[in-house]
C-alpha cells in the first residue's frame, strides 16, 4: 500500500507525463491505483521497432522512490536487453552498487532511458544472448 508520500510523488510524476510528454511516451494509472501504472513507449525512429506501439506494465514498490520501480514489457519484443517474459536489464532498474538507480530518478527519466534502449542495446550485458549473438 503506498503512504500519502508516494501517492504525491507519483502523482506528480504522472501530471509531469502528461503535462509535457516526452516524444512517444505516456503513463497513467492502472485501475486508479498508486502502485500499478501502465505506460506506451513508441519505437524510436529508424529502428526495427519504429512505428510500433510497446505496452509495458510499472509497478511501485513499497519503498519507492528508494527503490525502482519494476518494469516489464507487456508487449512481446525481439531485444537482447529484454528477454522474453518483458523483464528489463537496465542499469538504471536495478539497486547500487550494482545498478544506478537514484531516488533523484523518476518515471520520465526512466521511460525515456527505456526507449533509448530500444535504439541503443548493450550487447555486453544480454539478457538474450541469443539475439546478440545474431547481430555479430
Amino acid at each position: 500500500m503506498a503512504t500519502s508520500q508516494q501517492i504525491s510523488r507519483i502523482q506528480n510524476e504522472i501530471k509531469m507525463l502528461q503535462n509535457d510528454p516526452p516524444p512517444g511516451i505516456s503513463c497513467w494509472l492502472k485501475d486508479d491505483e498508486y502502485s500499478q501504472l501502465e505506460a506506451n513507449v513508441l519505437g524510436p525512429m529508424q529502428t526495427p521497432y519504429e512505428n510500433g506501439v510497446f505496452k509495458l506494465e510499472i509497478k511501485i514498490p513499497n519503498k519507492y522512490p528508494f527503490a525502482p520501480p519494476i518494469i516489464q514489457f507487456i508487449t512481446p519484443i525481439y531485444h537482447p536487453n529484454i528477454d522474453h517474459t518483458g523483464r528489463i536489464c537496465l542499469d538504471l532498474l536495478k539497486m547500487p552498487p550494482q545498478g544506478g538507480w537514484k531516488p533523484s530518478l523518476n518515471l520520465m527519466s526512466i521511460l525515456k532511458s527505456i526507449q533509448l534502449l530500444m535504439s541503443l542495446p548493450n550487447p555486453h550485458d544480454p539478457l538474450r544472448a541469443d539475439v546478440v549473438s545474431i547481430g555479430n
